[in-house]
């Protein structure tokens, strides 16, 4: 079975569908904030000129999904699915950001709800790349059943090495916490 790295999933309220090139303006509307990149490794992303080398690897990626608020139409970030590995049984999800007016709200666990349940039909685990002094991820992830697994060097499409954590989700910890947590993960 091979896996879609770019289907379009929704609830209520959200949208992913996959990102097209002309979708790079919009997102960029969202991208340019410079609060957003604040805890990211690659803090001056919010520059044209570097937001543009990230959405070119997004592209490359054939993985990246637009989040879309359904209520209003508005972009309200990105993320994607990249580095299937079929021998490992595992996916990667990452490269997530989302605008500040969404914070705190349940767009990212929603988001992520959506990209976890999606992966868990074709692999085992799920891994996360966040860097090191990205807190806010670090505890969303936590949150969700994922465990800090290891340090590494993570070198973004077209940016230097940064310093990361390797967070890992297995798929009967994510189905416990869905359990568990039911009214959380929607």
């Amino acid at each position: 079975m091979s896996i879609n790295l770019q289907p379009v999933l929704e609830n209520e309220f959200i949208r992913l569908q996959p990102l097209q090139p002309n979708d790079f303006e919009r997102l960029y509307s969202v991208a340019s904030d410079p609060l957003i990149w604040e805890q990211h490794p690659n803090k001056d992303r919010y520059k044209r000129e570097v937001f543009q080398t990230y959405f070119e690897g997004a592209m490359e990626s054939k993985g990246a999904l637009l989040l879309i608020d359904k209520l209003t139409g508005e972009v309200a970030g990105s993320s994607r699915f990249y580095d299937y590995n079929e021998a490992e049984n595992s996916l990667l999800i990452g490269y997530t950001f989302i605008a500040r007016k969404f914070w705190g709200k349940a767009y990212n666990p929603a988001m992520k709800a959506l990209m976890i349940d999606h992966a868990f039909q074709y692999v085992d685990k799920i891994l996360f790349h966040i860097g090191a002094n990205n807190i806010r991820s670090q505890i969303a992830i936590g949150r969700i059943g994922a465990v800090k697994e290891k340090e590494l060097s993570v070198a973004y499409h077209g940016e230097p090495e940064k310093l990361n954590f390797e967070y890992l989700l297995e798929k009967e910890k994510w189905l416990l916490h869905k359990t568990t947590n039911a009214t959380s993960v929607t």
